[in-house]
């Protein structure tokens, strides 16, 4: 239903950094401008996220005016009309140095030809977190030492890290070696999946751009993932009911020693009021596999514009106050990740955030999701394949070759509809 209320309706991301930035920023902005509608501020999950603006429409028909939207949607969105493409209005104006404040890898994935239908909103890809306390302790470095015969140091390897998962985990003090987010959200298992099978040397696509995960990368990569999480002697207990998010925050409460999660929330941690873990964090590169190298995943948030928004100028005037490299700034200092260039090499945040400038070294190994307008039905179906790996004792090889016959069986109803239209 198009909104027809006097309220400016934006699509927000549940994160409580997003949501006290996005009230900041419409207060600056009214001020300044003069501007007397009044925010509301609509957040939800990622799941009721995706199903509000994309799938049921919302930004088509104008139910809000802006949205924050994942890269991982923006194609099935621009294929369903669902945003305003900014062209137009970047020819008038655009935002203050523009391309060139942002690096290339946020640019590429809302731009479809020469259409451009998002601006950066929030960044921080995949990476290695953990303790520097924890591993920098000498009686910890001597206990290490005596086990295992080799020094205790932050790991290389998948194998190492899950040896050194199992030497952290001290339940008795609420401390446990790792943390994941298993919670079945079509986000959160698929991109594990996707970082063990990258970290093997294996690929999601076929020479010929279809999806292909029936390969021994990926079966060694779910071998290890389901072993790993459902090892009770190395990963917080709750993981399999934790989202990003909330794995995220039992990580800033100090109840692991180590993650593999996004960036900003290593960032959060430094700069969270609630945080307990400020001044111990380290970020690197995530393990990989023995001879193989490391990988990141490049999945970020996008202001968007809804297609049938009644106040398509005034949202266009309000991404350009936002995306000020002040702005950007803020973002960062509250808790979420910005976006320009100035942000990630400014004096101030890296002094605040010491590991901040490892931005670019973790978006120089990282890769994209496929631009394939059902990739949303394919992350459910490996989703449902990882979940089946950790909740049952089928081999992965049976799994991966069922998940593969549902992905094909997807792509060719997908084709058979493509052809039917193109013969009406």
């Amino acid at each position: 239903m198009p909104n027809t209320t006097g309220t400016f309706r934006i699509a927000v991301r549940k994160f409580a950094p997003f949501e006290s930035a996005m009230q900041q920023f419409w207060d600056k902005y009214c001020a300044l401008s003069g501007c007397t509608l009044q925010l509301e501020m609509v957040v939800m999950d990622l799941h009721e996220l995706y199903d509000s603006t994309i799938s049921r429409g919302g930004l088509a028909n104008g139910e809000f005016d802006i949205a924050h939207i994942n890269t991982d949607w923006v194609y099935e969105g621009y294929l369903a009309n669902a945003f305003e493409v900014l062209n137009p209005y970047l020819d008038h104006q655009k935002p203050d140095n523009f391309p060139e404040g942002w690096s290339s890898s946020l640019l590429g994935l809302q731009q479809f030809g020469a259409d451009i239908v998002g601006l950066p909103f929030h960044d921080g890809p995949e990476c290695f977190i953990y303790r520097k306390d924890l591993f920098e302790d000498a009686t910890a470095q001597a206990n290490y030492l005596g086990l295992y015969g080799k020094p205790l140091a932050v790991p290389k390897t998948w194998e190492d890290f899950h040896q050194v998962a199992k030497f952290f985990n001290r339940p008795q003090d609420n401390l446990y070696g790792s943390v994941f987010a298993c919670f079945p959200d079509g986000h959160n298992t698929v991109f594990d999946f996707c970082l063990q099978l990258w970290t093997r040397g294996g690929v999601l696509e076929d020479q010929h751009g279809n999806i292909n995960i029936n390969t021994q990368s990926a079966i060694d990569g779910l071998d290890f993932y389901r072993q790993l999480v459902n090892d009770t002697n190395a990963v917080h207990p709750q993981s399999g009911t934790f989202d990003s998010v909330a794995a995220g925050i039992a990580f800033s409460q100090g109840e692991a020693a180590m993650m593999i999660n996004w960036f900003g929330f290593a960032a959060m941690c430094e700069v969270g009021t609630a945080s307990r873990v400020k001044g111990k964090i380290g970020v690197g590169l995530l393990p990989a596999a023995i001879g193989q190298s490391s990988a990141s995943l490049n999945v970020y948030w996008l202001y968007t514009i809804a297609k049938g928004s009644r106040h398509q100028a005034l949202a266009y005037d309000f991404l350009l106050f936002v995306t000020q490299a002040a702005q950007d700034k803020a973002l960062t200092l509250s808790g979420g990740i910005g976006c320009r260039l100035s942000t990630w090499n400014d004096l101030e945040i890296n002094e605040t955030i010491p590991f901040y400038h490892q931005l670019k070294l973790l978006h120089d190994v990282a890769y994209s999701l496929p631009q394939n307008k059902n990739w949303v039905a394919v992350a459910g179906i490996i989703d449902q394949l990882v979940l089946s790996a950790i909740n049952s004792g089928e081999s992965s090889a049976l799994l991966l070759d069922k998940a593969q016959k549902q992905i094909n069986a997807l792509q060719k109803v997908i084709s058979t509809a493509l052809t039917n239209s193109h013969e009406c």
